[in-house]
């Protein structure tokens, strides 16, 4: 039951998302927050109650927290896109990714480190812009103006959507298993890495952009620049291993590094404990789909070329005409005209 916790937790804020926009549908978008705390939040099945009072009690920023999973599965297909396992959803009435979460193993990690860090990045985001009244700027950790410039705009309030997030997704990580100690390790990595590429952003102002004067604020990277960072971290992850400990409340599972003479993680770092499987064939107890008929890189030596992704198995090549735009003229003033052209491309696919 404890493996299927996250999948299940992405599962109630995807369907959050559908009652949400059926409810603005229905009643007008000027209406959609008004009164609607029982109605929706009490209409998601699987929350715990814990999940449900923080439902109630920010119910403004719930669709926050449904596009930041949004764009936490969308970068995670973007890292993988070259892979054996590409971070496939699936269209099921309990998992979004399938059995592939069931194990304890790097990919799980990275699904919840990402998913953690696009909650509380989206939610961050839109306190900054002023969608929700219970949020807005940071204005505690400014500290003293650089040379040069001095503080102004709105710095975003990480700390806050770092909150949301972990209130929320850690919820049902209260077991004391190994697992659920995973689970909080990696969902608190993925946050983390946001409060690591905070960075100043800053705008000049003055006549015929002079840069008079220049104000900053703190600012959250773009989200592709989290995923390559949280991906640089999968491939580094920590294997560890389970330990049990007797205490007060019972046995507890606990995790260490398995080999002693690497340096031990840091909470910055992504952890599991089992093996991934190859992905290389179909199999529906692992969620694996293959990687039959997936595009491959003919010339690549890596993880997205044909020898590796096609796991030895070959691949087939065909033809491919597109329509492209082409020979682009720029018009005074101001438009550009462009033709149509037909390209012939190769495309490589797995056996």
């Amino acid at each position: 039951v404890t493996r299927k916790c996250w999948y299940l937790n992405l599962k109630v804020i995807f369907d959050y998302m559908t009652i949400l926009d059926n409810w603005s549908l229905a009643i007008g978008h000027q209406y959609s927050s008004l009164g609607t705390q029982p109605i929706l939040c009490g209409s998601i099945p699987g929350l715990v109650p814990k999940q449900l009072r923080f439902c109630r009690n920010y119910v403004e920023i719930m669709p926050s927290v449904a596009e930041g999973v949004k764009i936490g599965i969308q970068e995670c297909q973007h890292q993988f896109r070259g892979r054996r396992w590409n971070c496939t959803t699936v269209n099921d009435s309990l998992a979004i990714f399938g059995p592939v979460l069931d194990k304890a193993t790097r990919e799980s990690a990275f699904v919840h480190a990402i998913a953690s860090a696009g909650v509380a990045f989206a939610v961050t985001r839109s306190c900054a812009e002023g969608s929700a009244t219970i949020c807005g700027c940071d204005t505690r950790h400014k500290g003293s103006p650089g040379e040069g410039w001095k503080w102004g705009g709105c710095s975003e309030d990480v700390e806050f959507g770092s909150m949301v997030s972990r209130e929320f997704a850690d919820a049902r990580e209260n077991r004391p298993d190994a697992r659920s100690a995973m689970n909080r390790h990696n969902n608190e990595a993925g946050r983390t890495s946001i409060i690591e590429l905070m960075h100043l952003k800053c705008k000049c102002h003055g006549l015929s952009g002079s840069c008079e004067v220049k104000t900053c604020w703190w600012s959250q990277p773009d989200f592709r620049v989290i995923g390559d960072y949280l991906k640089d971290k999968y491939d580094s992850a920590s294997e560890m291993v389970v330990e049990k400990h007797r205490e007060s409340r019972g046995w507890v599972e606990t995790l260490r590094p398995k080999y002693n003479f690497f340096k031990a993680p840091t909470e910055k770092d992504l952890v599991y404990y089992e093996n991934s499987p190859n992905f290389c064939e179909p199999n529906p107890e692992t969620g694996s789909f293959g990687t039959r008929d997936r595009i491959c890189n003919v010339t690549s030596h890596g993880i997205d070329g044909c020898d590796l992704l096609c796991c030895g198995r070959g691949h087939n090549t065909r033809t491919e005409k597109r329509k492209e735009k082409c020979h682009c003229i720029f018009h005074w003033c101001c438009y550009v005209r462009c033709q149509e052209c037909i390209r012939v491309y190769d495309v490589h696919t797995c056996k």
